[in-house]
């Protein structure tokens, strides 16, 4: 064993390889920082320019642009709202209020900070307890994640902020809207209204950016607000302070169990886990209040989360051959092009590679802090750009990466149309979160819920006291009925 951890650490310090991890990392936060631009464009535009290299060179390159997407995506959603990838979405809800308050570059540094806490400890569990973990998810059949489905949508009246009746209406409207295009089971159209592009769908990414972007851009017109009067000139400090400290560990490292423990879930990915971990962050804080108004808690526990799905999803990946999301779909591809087979006999027969990629994992994510940190007062600079300027790149960009993203003109309209819905959700003070956590879920839970069935003929019961699936269940009971807990306990002398 010690020869096998050895072995691969030696790979991971050869200098091509090392060169290839670098380009990836910094390849990664491009693709990351630009709205559309996610993780899983990164990974399948370049893996053809793996083919001719070694695995391990290949493999560097492609976890560098994994590991340094999902942290670099929270860069614009703290500096100008507008999650670049989707694991980024609830690191807006706090770290853009940061931003607001003129404490970007903290809010900057603890993205960076609580991105690689995230990354290495979901590599830790990687590292140790691979099969466990694994076989868990493997016990995943369509009731399982039916129920993970209405455990996540029991959140919307969590991240609503108060407004719950306001937020149950725009999770149903996000419900909705994944509803639009074939019918899971029978493949019939559905409120596609004659246009063949929504056959698949709508694309969550352009819906996000126009949520998110353009609306936020709407708003300011509209208020005739400047970016440079909202904002301290002064960024602030980067690292956080002792106290501060104290503050972000329980949320971070119980966001990234969380993190690890969806991503480890096939075809759940960062985006669920870190909508889980802030909501669990909020339910356990002193201070509950603070969330979504710049509480640090839940920045750190959002970004943790997010970040430490990489980990989970690699361990369903190289332990079972299953891929834990989009990115490690593709993994998978480019593994066996250089004739390497996830799956149980890989740690096994290939345990110097197995040592590889954890310690690659490592290296990748160090890496990425150190661009974060050294990067966090340079781009919130961007933060002094003419309000006018800014609002034309973040057009610009929005509209770039809705349509790179498929394609498609018709997901440029669609993040137009959800622009101007966003900014009226807004002036009407409707929650955004649970629209989105509507259209993230929807699919899950229809597509799972009617499958579970199909596959027990109908019985509601059975399918439902499943144990996974009742443990989600109670968990969801449990969820709802936690702020009513919290408000007697409020009214208690």
């Amino acid at each position: 064993m010690t020869a096998d951890i050895l072995q691969g650490l030696a790979s991971v310090f050869d200098p091509q390889v090392l060169l290839f991890l670098v380009a990836g990392v910094i390849l990664g936060a491009v693709f990351g920082a630009l709205p559309g631009l996610t993780a899983t464009m990164g990974v399948a535009v370049l893996t053809p320019l793996t083919f001719w290299v070694s695995a391990e060179q290949g493999l560097a390159m492609l976890l560098g642009i994994y590991c340094g997407a999902i942290p670099a995506g929270g860069i614009p959603a703290i500096l100008i709202n507008v999650p670049g990838t989707p694991a980024s979405i609830a690191t807006a809800w706090d770290g853009y209020a940061l931003a607001r308050k003129g404490q970007a570059g903290l809010a900057l540094g603890v993205n960076a900070l609580m991105g690689a806490a995230g990354q290495l400890i979901s590599t830790l569990f990687l590292a140790v307890a691979a099969f466990p973990i694994a076989r868990f998810a493997l016990r995943f059949g369509p009731a399982e994640y039916a129920g993970l489905a209405v455990f996540g949508i029991s959140l919307m009246a969590g991240v609503s902020g108060g407004r719950v009746l306001k937020g149950l209406l725009a999770g149903l409207l996000g419900l909705a809207l994944a509803t639009v295009g074939l019918d899971p089971m029978t493949a019939y159209p559905r409120f596609s209204f004659g246009v063949s592009e929504f056959l698949d769908g709508i694309s969550f990414v352009p819906v996000m950016i126009g949520l998110f972007g353009l609306a936020e851009v709407l708003m300011q017109i509209s208020e005739g607000r400047s970016q440079q009067a909202s904002i301290d000139a002064d960024i602030g400090r980067v690292l956080p302070t002792a106290a501060e400290w104290k503050r972000l560990g329980a949320p971070a490292v119980g966001g990234a169990v969380l993190g690890t423990m969806v991503g480890a879930v096939p075809a759940a990915g960062g985006d669920i886990g870190s909508v889980i971990a802030w909501e669990q962050a909020r339910r356990m804080a002193r201070k509950p209040i603070e969330f979504g108004k710049g509480a640090l808690e839940g920045l750190g526990a959002a970004v943790a989360s997010a970040n430490a799905a990489i980990g989970g999803a690699m361990t369903t990946m190289l332990t079972l051959g299953i891929p834990g999301d989009a990115v490690s779909a593709i993994l998978i591809g480019a593994l066996l092009i250089h004739g390497i087979q996830p799956g149980p006999l890989l740690f096994e027969n290939q345990r110097p590679f197995v040592f590889t990629i954890v310690f690659l994992l490592v290296a990748a994510s160090l890496l990425t802090m150190l661009l974060g940190l050294l990067g966090a007062r340079p781009l919130a600079n961007i933060l002094r750009i003419p309000s006018p300027w800014l609002w034309a790149g973040i057009t610009l960009f929005g509209t770039v990466g809705a349509y790179a993203l498929n394609n498609a003109v018709v997901d440029v309209w669609v993040m137009f149309a959800a622009g101007v819905a966003g900014f009226f959700l807004r002036k009407a003070d409707v929650p955004l979160g649970p629209l989105v956590l509507g259209l993230i879920l929807g699919p899950m839970l229809e597509s799972n819920l009617r499958r579970a069935l199909i596959l027990s003929r109908g019985d509601w019961i059975g399918t439902l006291t499943r144990p996974i699936t009742l443990f989600f269940l109670i968990a969801t009971v449990l969820s709802l009925a936690w702020p009513l807990v919290q408000a007697r306990r409020r009214r208690r002398p």
